[in-house]
């Protein structure tokens, strides 16, 4: 597998991570066992979880493997923190307080003694950008942390962060962002991208195969046995449907049956390729699934089909991005 520079960082990542949210939950540890040594084996190094994905579970389940079955040395480890992970005020949030506190349970959790890349899940409008960012320079200085990014901050927030943390030396630079990206979720092109390439963040997409559907499998129906199915997934998945979307999952399925490949394979390349971004976030329920976007690696795009894509994708830009 290819690897890539996060942003202009020193930090070097493969160009598929492995996203981990259901372990520990839908995914048990034999399935991620499983996954975790194909991605591996397939030349994957980062490995994508947070705090409150599964309660917790998700980082005890990555932390076994790394104990038991794919050498630490061999996995380059991104979580994240800022949601809710005890009662009260300080159960939350980016204060200092709440941070460095959930970066050492996540640590615990994972049994490691440092993250390579520790992000901020979310923007946090009641504590001061500058009290955050500072938690991140500790989390660095202190070795806890070797690099930082930020996740699902928007366009101006992005630039604040990565900005002030280059206005002074010593300051530990925002070397990443991670957003929803694909052909369904393309909103991150009016401003998260153009700032994440001004500033030299990489991107790393998260979802890039619009919350499943753009594999085609929610094309006539909901499987039973699909996350779509379920009520805890149903909401999220049914967020991006419409007429618009059906148009572009067709767009994807005409594509792939041109190209001899699935719709998987063409959406996750076109995401994969996309300027500024250094690697989507695959996340799957069972090894099977993931092994389909392992094998859509070699995956390249024609030129007329990629501009076919982006044209029944294009997000709309108004003023001011556009004049």
């Amino acid at each position: 597998m290819e690897q890539r520079a996060l942003g202009r960082s020193g930090l070097v990542v493969s160009r598929l991570a492995l996203g981990t949210m259901t372990w520990g939950r839908d995914t048990d540890e034999d399935e991620a066992a499983m996954q975790l040594t194909a991605f591996v084996d397939a030349g994957g190094t980062l490995v994508d979880t947070a705090d409150v994905y599964c309660d917790g579970d998700s980082e005890r389940t990555l932390g076994r493997l790394l104990a038991d079955v794919v050498p630490r040395a061999d996995v380059l480890v991104a979580t994240k923190a800022v949601g809710r992970t005890a009662p009260g005020p300080m159960g939350r949030g980016a204060s200092r307080g709440h941070l460095l506190a959930a970066l050492d349970a996540s640590l615990d959790r994972l049994g490691l003694d440092h993250v390579d890349l520790w992000q901020l899940h979310a923007w946090d409008d009641t504590t001061p950008v500058e009290e955050t960012l500072a938690a991140c320079d500790t989390a660095v200085t202190s070795g806890r942390a070797r690099y930082v990014g930020v996740s699902n901050f928007t366009g101006w927030q992005t630039a604040q962060a990565a900005t002030w943390q280059r206005a002074w030396p010593g300051r530990v630079p925002v070397v990443s962002t991670q957003v929803e990206y694909s052909l369904l979720q393309r909103g991150v092109e009016r401003e998260v991208v153009p700032a994440a390439e001004a500033l030299g963040l990489g991107v790393l997409a998260w979802s890039p195969l619009g919350r499943g559907l753009l594999t085609g499998k929610y094309r006539h129906s909901t499987p039973s046995e699909s996350r779509g199915a379920s009520p805890q997934w149903q909401g999220f998945i049914d967020g991006l449907r419409s007429a618009t979307s059906d148009r572009i999952v067709e767009a994807v399925i005409t594509a792939a049956e041109g190209l001899g490949t699935s719709p998987l394979a063409v959406a996750l390349a076109w995401v994969r390729d996309r300027p500024g971004v250094t690697a989507p976030v695959v996340g799957a329920r069972t090894a099977q699934q993931l092994q389909a976007s392992l094998d859509a690696d070699t995956v390249r795009l024609p030129a007329a089909i990629r501009t076919a894509l982006e044209d029944v994708s294009a997000p709309y830009f108004g003023y001011p991005e556009r004049r």
